[in-house]
């Protein structure tokens, strides 16, 4: 394996009934908070007053930011930096899924600095400060809760970045399963095929000897195999939602890669359709991986045939490898399909008509990919295999 530093701030509150946490995390960083949220799900379910509840039991004052977009808008990020700014904001405290919480983040930073937030995302300036955040998370997909990284969208360029600061840790997180009961089944499924695609990125990589590290992404595969179908199903079951809220965390908090280097291509093909059609994340992604893993089937081959007999249980008796890998690739694609993932960039109503566009966003740092380097001929041949 590759030499590592690894190191994980965030304090994680795992449970049943965890909000009265607040009241011991808020008063460490201040009185004024200032609580970013999306669509108001978090107002209809009684979430929201129950943390306002929680910040009166501490005197604190709380300011809001509400309409957090699904792929969140840089303007709504300078808007929060603006208002912490005015009212002298001690607190940031993101309560929703990624979304809320990557928007939360970069108003952390954008908050201490003097310009456009998009100059952050864009590193044309790179934070030397932030104000702390807090999380109650709201959905099981992106891991944000326990990491430092953020995607921000500027829909004015159709651009999308991915982002991140040390500085951007959340200082605690809040994780109730009860709270992800009201996410309707598209979401759920989203998530789902988020956090399977971060282990996937995980997954491909060319760091020697790091069995522990394929053990491990190839755990948190099986368990959210084993137990998304149930939880489709039953989507106020406790246990269901308990044990896929941990594989969301666990698949992108960095303890998994340990030692090796990812790919994360794939992310990059969906931030760069999603920044010019607005798509699901997780939606972008069910297209995207199985096309991305069969056209680096000849760079992945070991991989993808491991993947195949260790997480999708293909027989690899009197089969090639490559059968073997090809297998496992459309045991992923009907798993995905089962549970309701979309299959072709065709069901958003995506046609070639700006494929072109989707290539330079894309290619908008040069070529990339940490496993399978792709460039401008990669993408557009991924693009026309997802159609």
């Amino acid at each position: 394996m590759d030499n590592f530093v690894f190191e994980n701030p965030t304090k994680l509150i795992f449970g049943k009934d965890q909000i009265e946490a607040l009241r011991k995390e808020v008063p460490q960083y201040g009185n004024k908070v200032l609580i970013v949220y999306g669509g108001g799900s978090v107002k209809r379910n009684g979430l929201l007053d129950q943390v306002k509840t929680e910040l009166e039991a501490v005197n604190a004052s709380a300011f809001e930011l509400g309409g957090v977009e699904p792929n969140p808008r840089v303007t709504t990020v300078n808007k929060g930096a603006d208002i912490c700014k005015k009212e002298n904001i001690d607190l940031i405290l993101a309560v929703g899924g990624g979304s809320v919480i990557d928007c939360a983040k970069t108003i952390a930073a954008a908050a201490k600095y003097d310009g456009d937030a998009w100059d952050l995302v864009t590193r044309k300036a790179i934070p030397t400060e932030a104000l702390p955040l807090g999380v109650v998370l709201t959905l099981a997909a992106t891991g944000s809760e326990m990491n430092s990284g953020a995607v921000i969208t500027n829909w004015e360029t159709n651009e999308k970045y991915g982002w991140g600061s040390p500085l951007l840790f959340p200082k605690f997180s809040i994780l109730d399963p009860q709270n992800t009961y009201t996410v309707p089944k598209d979401q759920t499924v989203y998530g789902i095929v988020d956090m399977m695609s971060h282990v996937l990125e995980q997954y491909y990589f060319h760091s020697p000897n790091s069995p522990l590290q394929e053990r491990l992404c190839e755990s948190v595969m099986q368990t959210v195999i084993e137990t998304a179908p149930k939880l489709i199903n039953d989507l106020q079951n406790y246990e269901y939602r308990e044990t896929i809220l941990y594989c969301g965390t666990m698949a992108l908090n960095n303890m998994i890669r340990m030692g090796t280097k990812g790919d994360w291509g794939t992310h990059n093909l969906e931030h760069a359709v999603s920044a010019v059609y607005d798509i699901p994340h997780g939606g972008g992604l069910a297209i995207l991986f199985p096309n991305w893993l069969k056209y680096t089937l000849d760079q992945g081959l070991k991989q993808t045939k491991q993947l195949a007999i260790r997480v999708f249980n293909v027989n690899p008796e009197g089969k090639s490898d490559r059968d073997i890998a090809l297998e496992g690739i459309e045991k992923l694609r009907a798993f995905w399909d089962s549970i309701g993932a979309p299959s072709t960039l065709r069901e958003y109503n995506i046609n070639d008509e700006k494929l072109e566009l989707m290539v330079d966003r894309a290619m908008a740092n040069g070529p990339f990919g940490g496993f399978a380097t792709l460039d401008r001929k990669d993408v557009a041949a991924i693009y026309k295999m997802a159609l």
